[in-house]
Order: C-alpha cells, then structure tokens, then sequence
C-alpha cells in the first residue's frame, strides 16, 4: 500500500481537487493525507490572533467570512443534494465549533483546536467529493492513531496499534482519506506537527504501515536544484538520499517538511516528491541510494541570529563548551552552526525567543557579539567535502561578507553564513558558477 499526500494548493479549488481525484483513483489501495485548503490556515491563525488581541467580533467576523467561503466550495464540488446537505451541516458544526472558541481564554491549547478544524473540513468535503464520483473512500479521522509524546515526537507503537485498529474498524474501501498536520499530545490535547507537518503524517503513516513508497504531492515538480523564489531556470533534482534530502529541507527548501524523511528511512521506504499539475512530470525520488559525488543544491535558510562568544579565559579551559551548551539546553534553543578558535566560539539559532535570557547566563563568564538578519546559505551534495572542486566556488563568492563557514561536519553539506541582504546574490552567483557553466 502507498501513502499519497496532498498539499494545500493541491486541494485549494474544486479544479484541484478533482486533478488529485485522477490521479489517485487507480483502482489500488492507499491511505491519502490531505492539508487543510490553501489559506485556511492562515485565517484561521488569524482568528486565532484576533482573539488573543481580545477582540472576539474581529475573530466572528473573520468566522462567517471563512464559512461563506467553504459553502460556497461545497456547492461548487457537490452536485449530489444528500451529500451536499451533509457536507453543510459538517462545515456547520466545525463553524460552530469555531465561534465557541471565542468565548474561551486564549492559549496555545486553544489556538492548536481552532487551526486543526482546516484539515477536518477539507478531508470531510473531498471524501463526500470521491463518494459522489462514485470512488470507494473511507475517513480515517487522525486524531483516533496521530499521537505526539512529551518531547513533541511521532509515538509511533501508540500510531501503529491505533492505527491498525481504526482502519479496521473503517467501512472497507480502496482510498482512505485521513487528515495531516493534526495529533493529539501526550495529555490528549489537539496539537499539531507544526506548519509544513502534513508531509511528516505521510512518513510517520508510511513507516507505520510498512509502505511501498510515500509520494509527498505539490504544486512544484520535485525539489529543484536552487531557490526558484530567487533564481531563474532552476531545474528539479531527479534523485537525491535521505541524507541529502534532510539536509536541503532542515536548511530552507520549502517543499519538505525538515523531518519528513526520519520516520522512512530506517525502513528503507522510499518518498517521492511529485507535481500534482503536472502529474507525468518525475520529480524527486529519495532513497538511501547514493548517486554521483559533488554538490546538487543550494537552499538558504532566513531569520538566523549568530552569536560570538568571547573569552579570554578559555584557551585550554576545561568544561568552557559545556558551560556555554548547557545554556543552549537550559532555554531548549537548538544551534545551527559552530565554530571555534583558541579565545571565541560563534554559532548560530534561528528562534530568539529566550535570545535575552540566554545573552544574560552567557555574559556571566565572556563577551557577547551579536548579528540578526542573518541567512545561511547550505549547498548539499554526496561527499562534497572530498570534491576536488568545493573550493573553487569560494572565489565567486569574493565580493559577498561571509560571516561564518561550517564545512566538514558533514560529509553532504557545505553551511554559510551571510547577511540577510547578500542571500539573493550569493545564490545567484553560486547558481551561475555551479548549475548554468559560468567560468571564473
């Protein structure tokens, strides 16, 4: 059995929405995880902000404009008059739901119900939509097997029972149709896998029901080689490792959530990225294969603060890093980068949030130097750091200020850091000198 996942822009209009019908509707059996209609998570957020800026006729509003939209959907995608009716009292009682959340304190447990209902109505409304179509389709509602434990990862021996159990308890069918992006947590809350999760339910599905292959479904056709937002004539990457497809995710390719491949790849299962509107179009297939030596991509990742620890104190000083780690630990803020030298070590984070707490602990025993508004641009290939070439591209990149270098702390990745405002050009430049032949 295959795990198939759709993207928001993938179901995000009643055109769409019946591509993929096409494109799953093969007679075979599969597990189809859907994301919420392209912006309804974010006017969700937004009523969920509205309310924790205490005004609750803001977030109403914002409410009605929303249901309007999803009848209006409904009649578009559902000619059926019994299924359409049904399919409107569901948008009903999610709406419902919704306005009640604005008689509530907000909190985070609150703003994780209101933005989960996204995932609830778009897989309610497409599996009314393959009925109609007269496809045999069966809800696998997520939150019955999707179960995060205390340190927010998969808990995957509760999804695989679970799982199980609900898919058995399921009307027999050939698709079934269950929700991404949305769990519960330990304490049987509503949570989420944070944005992007929807490919992360494929895997942690994929790895739980031992699948052929887990296709991850968008609107671009495979991961491409550079960032196409910043760059012309990109071109998709045909096959790349788990290891270098975590490497481009987790460092700013947009097409992949950063852990989608962990939960696939100790199995061996392979994913592959597809174009819902280009369906014939390869894509990206990652597996555990290796293929030629070099770099394949470039990816940059934005909002990174770098932080230079000075200390005149630590040229041989026992325990110096430990100290400065524990204070990473403490305020649970994870580094990007590292380097050291005799007397400073610079690293970098990408949440500030605890940045002032931690800059206090950090300032007890060194100096402190801080940069905001950093990029770090990471090129990712196979055993790149034992090309004959990696070098050669630094000459290119001669007129851009390069803050800090992590280079051999993996054997498929080459990290940089520049200033937010030199990101565009120095991925143009490496493009020019590394994928389109431009001589030094």
């Amino acid at each position: 059995m295959k795990v198939l996942k759709f993207g928001g822009t993938s179901v995000g209009s009643v055109e769409n929405m019946d591509n993929v019908k096409s494109i799953i509707n093969d007679g075979t059996k599969k597990i189809v995880v859907l994301s919420a209609m392209s912006g309804t998570t974010n006017a969700l957020v937004s009523i969920a902000q509205s309310l924790k800026d205490k005004l609750p006729d803001d977030a109403i509003s914002k409410i009605k404009t929303l249901q309007n939209t999803y009848f209006s959907t409904v009649d578009a995608l559902l000619i059926n008059e019994e299924l359409n009716l049904e399919a409107k009292n569901y948008v009903t009682s999610i709406f419902d739901v919704l306005t009640a959340c604005t008689y509530k304190t907000p909190s985070l447990l609150l703003d994780n119900e209101i933005v989960a209902q996204g995932e609830l109505l778009s897989t309610f409304m497409f599996n009314a939509y393959l009925k109609q179509e007269g496809i045999s389709s069966s809800l696998l509602p997520a939150l019955d097997f999707m179960r995060i434990n205390r340190v927010k990862e998969p808990n995957i021996e509760y999804i695989k029972e679970h799982l199980k159990k609900v898919i058995d308890d399921a009307p027999e069918a050939t698709i079934y149709i269950t929700q991404g992006f949305i769990c519960l947590d330990a304490d049987d809350n509503i949570s989420n896998l944070q944005r992007g999760g929807s490919d992360y339910t494929a895997t942690i599905i994929g790895a739980a029901i031992k699948a052929e292959e887990v296709q991850i479904w968008t609107d671009i056709d495979g991961m491409h080689n550079n960032d196409p937002r910043y760059v012309e004539n990109t071109s998709p990457i045909s096959d790349l490792s788990y290891d270098e497809a975590a490497e481009l995710a987790y460092f700013g390719a947009k097409i992949l959530h950063p852990q989608t491949v962990l939960p696939v790849r100790e199995d061996g299962i392979p994913v592959r990225l597809k174009n819902t509107m280009d369906p014939e179009a390869y894509g990206t297939f990652i597996t555990s294969n290796t293929s030629e030596v070099g770099i394949k991509a470039i990816a940059a990742k934005d909002g990174i603060t770098a932080i230079k620890i000075k200390s005149g104190r630590m040229l041989l000083a026992h325990g110096f890093l430990k100290k400065v780690f524990e204070i990473f630990e403490k305020y649970k803020t994870s580094i990007d980068m590292i380097t050291t030298s005799e007397v400073a070590v610079s690293l970098t984070i990408d949440d500030e949030k605890n940045l002032d707490k931690i800059l206090t602990d950090l300032e007890v025993f060194a100096s402190i130097e801080v940069d905001k508004n950093q990029s770090i641009v990471c090129l990712v290939g196979h055993e790149i750091v034992n090309h004959d070439d990696t070098f050669k591209l630094f000459q290119i990149l001669q007129d851009v200020k390069i803050r800090m270098i992590s280079y051999g702390g993996s054997k498929n990745n080459i990290s940089l850091l520049v200033d937010t405002k030199d990101k565009i050009n120095t991925l143009q430049k490496l493009n020019n000198y590394l994928f389109e032949l431009v001589t030094l």
